[in-house]
């Protein structure tokens, strides 16, 4: 079953000093989401942005704002995130938060949840919450920092997730973060992702219509 290729540029790779410009330029060249990574400093040993630049930059964009929170207790914030102008959250299976009522608290307030799974957690974890959420995020590098390599051996775990969603006959997104380009975003569609999250690859690029058409295509 072919999926619909969801593109979503994480600003993680955009200039902040002109943010409101970046967004502008990567949605009007054809991205349906805005991939925001929220950091603690504790999750993860980044930090990054907060609520204040969501509220902010909700302003300036329709597009589809996908907050991943690379945070230690996602369910304190998801109301503060919904509220920012959150359209669909995702929150590590790692974290320290009920998954169960994680979930319903995001989907109770009319927003879609996704789950994430860091590279040495297996994908079985996510099996028995498929038909509550949207869509699953497997990470194809370690969560915390960008421009990392994409890891190759993230492809039976998309391929074995894909398999699960297509035996439970459900509609839930694969969707890819971490090393996302021209020749690894064709692994990642064959093996079953259907949403693409890319930064340095969009924002970087000289065409970023072009970078999109080609990740799409």
């Amino acid at each position: 079953m072919s999926q619909k290729i969801i593109i979503s540029p994480s600003i993680l790779a955009a200039d902040y000093g002109k943010l409101a410009e970046e967004i502008t330029k990567v949605v009007d060249a054809g991205a349906e989401y805005i991939h925001i990574d929220v950091m603690d400093g504790h999750f993860v040993p980044n930090i990054s942005i907060g609520v204040p630049v969501v509220q902010s930059i909700r302003k300036v964009t329709n597009a589809v704002f996908d907050c991943h929170l690379m945070i230690s207790n996602p369910i304190d914030y998801v109301d503060a995130f919904i509220s920012a102008g959150a359209d669909l959250i995702s929150f590590h299976v790692e974290s320290n938060s009920d998954i169960e009522k994680t979930i319903k608290k995001i989907t109770s307030a009319g927003k879609k949840a996704a789950l994430v799974v860091k590279p040495n957690t297996p994908i079985d974890v996510v099996f028995p919450y498929l038909s509550e959420i949207s869509m699953v995020l497997i990470m194809t590098v370690e969560p915390g920092f960008g421009g990392q390599s994409f890891m190759t051996d993230m492809l039976p775990k998309i391929k074995a997730l894909r398999q699960e969603i297509e035996r439970q006959a459900l509609a839930v997104d694969i969707q890819v973060d971490g090393g996302v380009d021209a020749e690894t975003a064709v692994l990642c569609k064959d093996a079953g992702a259907n949403v693409l999250v890319a930064g340095s690859y969009i924002f970087k690029s000289p065409d970023v219509k072009k970078a999109i058409e080609i990740l799409k295509a």
